[in-house]
C-alpha cells in the first residue's frame, strides 16, 4: 500500500498561517511541536510533519475505509533528516507507515508505504487511466489489472506514485 503528499511551500504561505495561535496544538502532538520548535527551519518542519501525516493517512484510509480528520492520531517520528531529505515513521492505530521525503526550496514531497522494503520500489507515473472504488480510493488501471496508486496535488505540483512490482 502506498500514500503520498506534496506541499507547495509558496501556496502554503498564502493559505496557512502556521504561527497563529492554536495551529500547532490542533495538528501536532507535544513531541511533534518540540520538533518544530527545535528545528532550525520551523516552517519546513511543520510542512514535513504535515506531509508525513497526509501520506500515511492515505494508506490508513485505504486500509480501513474510515474518513476522518485526525492529525493528532497520526504520530510522526524522524529517523533521518537533512536539508533535502527525511525518513521516518508514522504510527496510527497500531499501524506503522514508513516515510521518505524530499525537501526543496519549492516543495516537500513525502511517500509512505506499509512495508519497509517497499520504500525503495516507489516510482512516479504520468497521468494514466485511474479508476476509483465506491469509497473514492484511486487505482491505476493497466490492461485489466488494478494497482494501488496515490495521487497528490497542491498549488503548482502534482505527484502520482505506485509501488513497482
Amino acid at each position: 500500500m502506498i500514500g503520498n503528499d506534496i506541499v507547495d511551500l509558496a501556496q502554503s504561505r498564502l493559505e496557512s498561517n502556521w504561527q497563529r495561535k492554536g495551529f500547532l496544538e490542533k495538528l501536532f502532538t507535544a513531541e511533534e511541536q518540540g520538533f518544530v520548535k527545535d528545528y532550525s527551519e520551523p516552517e519546513i518542519m511543520v510542512w514535513l510533519l504535515w506531509s508525513m501525516k497526509e501520506a500515511a493517512y492515505k494508506i490508513y484510509n485505504r486500509q480501513t475505509k474510515i474518513r476522518e480528520f485526525c492529525p493528532k492520531k497520526l504520530c510522526c517520528s524522524l529517523d533521518f533528516l537533512n536539508s533535502n531529505m527525511a525518513s521516518g515513521k508514522v504510527i496510527c492505530a497500531e499501524n506503522i507507515y514508513y516515510t521518505k521525503s524530499r525537501i526543496s526550496s519549492e516543495n516537500i514531497h513525502t511517500v509512505a508505504v506499509k512495508d519497509f522494503e517497499q520504500k525503495e520500489n516507489i516510482i512516479e507515473v504520468q497521468n494514466k487511466e485511474i479508476v476509483k472504488d465506491q469509497n473514492g480510493i484511486p487505482y491505476l488501471k493497466t490492461t485489466d489489472v488494478l494497482q494501488d496508486i496515490s495521487i497528490s496535488h497542491h498549488g503548482r505540483f502534482e505527484k502520482w506514485v505506485i509501488i513497482q512490482k
